[in-house]
């Protein structure tokens, strides 16, 4: 399962609180270590800003905890930005698919850095976006 992502594929936030919380599944926890552990990972301020959040507040995180994590977003991922082309593109997919605000912009941020794989828990697994960008579950 792991070996078939390529080499740059987008990772939501719910892989990396797999990865990171306690008290997980531990078939699950092990899965998203592989994934957040593997080159050419994607993300976005989206999935900072939601990973931090939820560890803080769910996995009891320290402030300096998350400093940390988020030094090493930055040194080891790529992470996409907003911009006029990411919001007229999410606006695009919800119109198309049906997505929710917040998923779609990560479907944007994910189409924007040209991933060929988004990698989530809560989207349509199988599911490809504009011939380019597949969802997959790494959980099913």
């Amino acid at each position: 399962m792991i070996a078939s992502y390529k080499s740059n594929y987008f990772l939501d936030s719910n892989i990396w609180i797999y990865a990171l919380a306690n008290n997980q599944d531990v078939r699950k926890h092990d899965i998203a270590c592989q994934l957040v552990d593997a080159e050419g990972v994607v993300i976005s301020t989206q999935v900072v800003n939601e990973v931090c959040l939820n560890l803080l507040k769910k996995s009891s995180f320290t402030e300096q905890q998350v400093r940390e994590l988020i030094e090493s977003f930055y040194e080891g991922c790529r992470i996409v930005t907003f911009n006029q082309e990411v919001f007229i593109s999410a606006s695009e997919v919800r119109a198309r698919y049906n997505f929710s605000f917040w998923d779609s912009l990560i479907i944007a941020c994910a189409l924007s850095a040209e991933a060929s794989i988004l990698s989530s828990e809560d989207m349509h697994d199988g599911l490809v976006i504009n011939s380019q960008l597949e969802i997959r579950n790494p959980f099913k």
